[in-house]
This record gives C-alpha cells, structure tokens and sequence, in this order.
C-alpha cells in the first residue's frame, strides 16, 4: 500500500538490507530524493509507514514554510519602495501624527 503511494509521487524508497538485532530483523530504508528521511522496522509495512509519516511532516513544514513566505512577500508588495526606506530608517509614515499637549 504504502510502497504505490510512493511510486505515484515519484519517490523511490530504498530499502537497505535487513539486520538482525538479538535475533530479531530489523528493515531499513529512506527515501532516495530526500535522504534525511529515514524509517525502521520489525517489518517493511511498519518501515514503509514510518517513512510515510516522516515524508507527510516534511510536506507539511514545507508547505507552511512557503505559505509564510507568501504572506511576508504580500505584506512588503503593499509598500511602496520610499514607505519601506521610511520604516527602515525610523522615520514616520506621511499623515501620522504624535500629539502632544503644546498643540493645543
């Protein structure tokens, strides 16, 4: 099940050679196109769907890392070049105003 999912998204898993630990064999395995994804397992459905988990956070972070992005590119596109400059050398915005007891 989980080895088509990865075959439709154009990954290829590779699954490392079984070890065996006190006896018992243990499957490894990661993700050729992102490496630091890696699973383990007493079998290769419990390794398969470890790497599924690890793959669905990394789109998750991925996603939300680029939705930020989206959002401070907007947020600075609102400015205009000379209101950017103004913010970043401290000066204030045109038709804002502090004020104060003497304007009476």
């Amino acid at each position: 099940m989980y080895k088509e999912q990865f075959e439709a998204l154009h990954l290829n898993v590779v699954e490392l050679p079984v070890e065996l630990e006190e006896g018992v064999p243990i499957y490894r395995g990661f993700i050729r196109e992102l490496p630091f994804l890696a699973g383990s397992g007493y079998s290769l459905q419990e390794m398969y769907r470890q790497l599924a988990e690890a793959y669905q956070r990394y789109w998750e972070q991925q996603v939300a890392a680029k939705e930020e992005k989206e959002a401070e590119e907007q947020t600075t596109s609102l400015l205009s070049y000379g209101d950017i400059l103004k913010y970043y050398d401290g000066e204030t915005f045109d038709g804002f105003a502090i004020s104060t007891d003497d304007e009476e």
